[in-house]
């Protein structure tokens, strides 16, 4: 009987932790893509982005669907995306890009880090009402490390731009229906 009770509540405790091992997977595989992306493997730093975005999509399906949530998940959630779609993407886009403009490429960055970090505190201080105020971070570090592969193809002025018009919509006002 004792030996059920401890299996019980063993399952119970890995339950309710399952929702922050994804979203700490998400930081891991951020903290990973800065790390490549550093040592100059931009490829796969910008695939360890996209998988991040696919961990950061579950965490809070499982977090719900297990009856989960908790303000200590809402934070390591945030964090975890600051590291994913803050960090990881505009140091994606400086390696790849925006170093060749010097300061305003390096302020852009950083500018483009300080609005994600603005939209996420504003977000966990904000009652949930089904709507997001301002452009996700997630979605503008998905943008951000898709327009990479563009490169190539656009104009290098473009990028910062890019980078600037994503900073903007992650503080601006307008609401967005989550999904």
């Amino acid at each position: 009987m004792f030996l059920l009770e401890v299996l019980d509540q063993t399952i119970k405790k890995l339950k309710s932790q399952t929702a922050n091992v994804i979203t700490l997977t998400n930081l891991s595989l951020g903290g990973f893509a800065i790390v490549f992306g550093l040592h100059g493997n931009l490829r796969l730093s910008l695939l360890l982005i996209f998988i991040a975005a696919l961990a950061d999509r579950f965490d809070g399906m499982i977090a719900r669907k297990f009856n989960i949530e908790s303000e200590l998940g809402k934070q390591l959630d945030s964090m975890s995306d600051i590291i994913s779609f803050g960090v990881a993407p505009a140091l994606l886009l400086y390696q790849g890009i925006l170093f060749e403009f010097g300061g305003p490429g390096s302020f852009f960055t950083v500018f483009y880090i300080g609005c994600g970090a603005f939209r996420l505190a504003r977000f966990n201080i904000t009652e949930s009402n089904g709507y997001f105020t301002g452009l996700p971070i997630t979605a503008a570090g998905c943008l951000a490390t898709l327009s990479f592969l563009a490169i190539p193809y656009i104009p290098s002025q473009s990028f910062l731009f890019i980078t600037i018009i994503l900073s903007f919509l992650m503080v601006s006002p307008f609401k967005l229906k989550k999904v």
